[in-house]
C-alpha cells in the first residue's frame, strides 16, 4: 500500500527513545511524523497539521494518553488513536478499548503490527474524505 504525501501522525510519548524510533520507522514507510513529549505540548501547538492517526502513551507526567483521547473525544476529534504503553494490565486494556481506540499494543510489541494498523486507518479516514 502506497502512502500518501502529508500523512501525519501524532506520536505522543515522553520516552525520546520512543518518540525517535517511531518516528523513523513510520518515516520509512512514507508517513510524516510530528513527536511531542507530552500530552500538553500537543494540545498546546496550535500550528499542528490536521493528523490522520495519533500514536499515545497511556501512562505520562501529567495529562496521561487515556485522559488526552477523552478531551479529544469531547471535543468531537475523531482522529484514530493507537495506544502504547509500557505497563500494561487488563483495567487500563478495557478503559482504552472502551474509549474507542484503534488499537492497543505493548511497547515491545511489533512495530510492523503498529504500521500496518496506522497505514489502514490513514486510509480509511483520509481516503472517504471529499
Amino acid at each position: 500500500m502506497d502512502i500518501k504525501p502529508n500523512r501525519y501522525v501524532a506520536i505522543v510519548d515522553d520516552d525520546d527513545s520512543i518518540c525517535r524510533s517511531f518516528s523513523r520507522l513510520l518515516k520509512a514507510v512514507g508517513f510524516s511524523p510530528v513527536s511531542y513529549s507530552s500530552a500538553e505540548a500537543f494540545l498546546a501547538d496550535s500550528e499542528r497539521p490536521p493528523f490522520d492517526c495519533l500514536l499515545l502513551d497511556i501512562q505520562m507526567a501529567g495529562i496521561s494518553g487515556l485522559e488526552l483521547k477523552h478531551k479529544l473525544s469531547a471535543a468531537n476529534d475523531k482522529t484514530p488513536v493507537i495506544f502504547i504503553t509500557a505497563h500494561d494490565s487488563p483495567e487500563v486494556k478495557e478503559e482504552a478499548i472502551v474509549s474507542g481506540c484503534l488499537g492497543y499494543f505493548g511497547k515491545t510489541d511489533s512495530g510492523k503490527e503498529i504500521i500496518n494498523l496506522i497505514k489502514g486507518a490513514v486510509t480509511t479516514t483520509r481516503d472517504n474524505l471529499p
